[in-house]
């Protein structure tokens, strides 16, 4: 499997990971964040998850931050702390005239319409959500088909478990989530028909300790593989595994590389190449040649879901989820997604 850098519509782009920039939250709701300063200003308003989630939220903020740097332009975050924030911090960028305001995670869908239409003179970015088909003239909505990968990983933990069982962690379980969980099921039973997947749901996505413990649940279940689409929730998962043998129990993490988070662990990431979005968008918007008033959908086709290599698995299972990657690609394969 081969680490994609960029998506084919996104020419100019570099890889993204890592470049984050140190910042301290301060407030209740989070005192936006100075990037670099430019004319141009971008925005950014968290999920309950946080600016350091290790999942989309850090992502996306990695992709700000780099276009902080390249274009240039003063960016700032606001974190928001529960759900009220959302209207709140996304009102504080449109008044400060930010050029573009994007609102990270599904749950922002009401607020981002209701900003956008507040606001008509000022531009919004929606990851995860496709406003329900009815996006403002002023936004554009980006949405992935996470399904794809998931089924990916669900053959790759399918080739991979000694014990015939396997484990999902979902975070907030809604259809966003329903997506991953589908995906995974799938391409387990595709390669293993024999494999069982236990399914468990933390209804959050900041909370590890619930996600430690569920998945310490589904080890002592038999379960030797976890993949979780959890955000923050899913740090627990990796707390677990590495309390566990090595070379027996095994994670699969989700939206970043979080190899590091359990690398004798971790056999890959199903990563969504969020920060490649924002950063894109956000060029082309300061280009003056973005389209907004529309959903963008994005793929394996698109490279925009790429997955980490690992020594831990096996170069003939590597070669069998490529084969697959590319059935999808070609339509061979119909990924369900409910």
């Amino acid at each position: 499997m081969k680490w994609k850098k960029a998506f084919p519509f996104m020419l100019s782009l570099l890889v993204l990971a890592g470049c984050a920039t140190d910042t301290k939250n301060e407030g209740n709701q989070g005192a936006p964040q100075d990037g670099t300063k430019g004319s141009f200003k971008i925005g950014m308003v968290t999920d309950t998850g946080g600016i350091n989630d290790e999942s989309f939220n850090q992502s996306a903020w990695n992709g700000i931050t780099r276009a902080g740097k390249d274009l240039p332009a003063d960016v700032k975050y606001l974190e928001s702390k529960r759900s009220d924030d959302f209207i709140p911090n996304l009102t504080r960028f449109a008044r400060e005239k930010r050029n573009i305001i994007w609102g990270i995670g599904f749950r922002l869908d009401k607020a981002i319409i209701e900003a956008a239409n507040q606001f008509p003179d000022s531009n919004f970015g929606m990851v995860d959500s496709d406003l329900g088909g009815k996006v403002p003239k002023n936004a554009i909505a980006v949405t992935f088909r996470e399904a794809e990968g998931s089924y990916l990983m669900g053959v790759l933990a399918g080739l991979s478990t000694k014990t015939n069982k396997v484990g999902f962690v979902g975070g907030v379980s809604s259809p966003l989530i329903k997506k991953f969980e589908s995906g995974f099921v799938a391409g387990v039973k595709e390669v293993n028909p024999k494999a069982t997947v236990q399914v468990a749901y933390a209804e959050s996505f900041t909370d590890a300790t619930k996600g430690r413990s569920l998945a310490a649940n589904l080890y002592n279940g038999g379960a030797d593989i976890i993949f979780h689409a959890a955000g923050g929730t899913g740090k627990g998962v990796f707390d677990e595994v590495k309390t566990r043998e090595k070379g027996k129990f095994f994670v699969i993490g989700c939206d970043q590389d979080q190899a590091r988070l359990a690398p004798d662990h971790t056999l890959s990431s199903l990563v969504k190449r969020v920060d490649a979005a924002v950063y894109d968008i956000s060029k082309q918007v300061k280009e003056g040649n973005a389209k907004l008033g529309r959903v963008i959908t994005l793929g394996l086709k698109e490279d925009a879901l790429s997955f980490p290599q690992s020594k831990l698995v096996k170069p003939e299972v590597t070669q069998k989820v490529e084969e697959y990657k590319q059935k999808i690609i070609k339509g061979d394969i119909n990924v369900p997604s409910k």
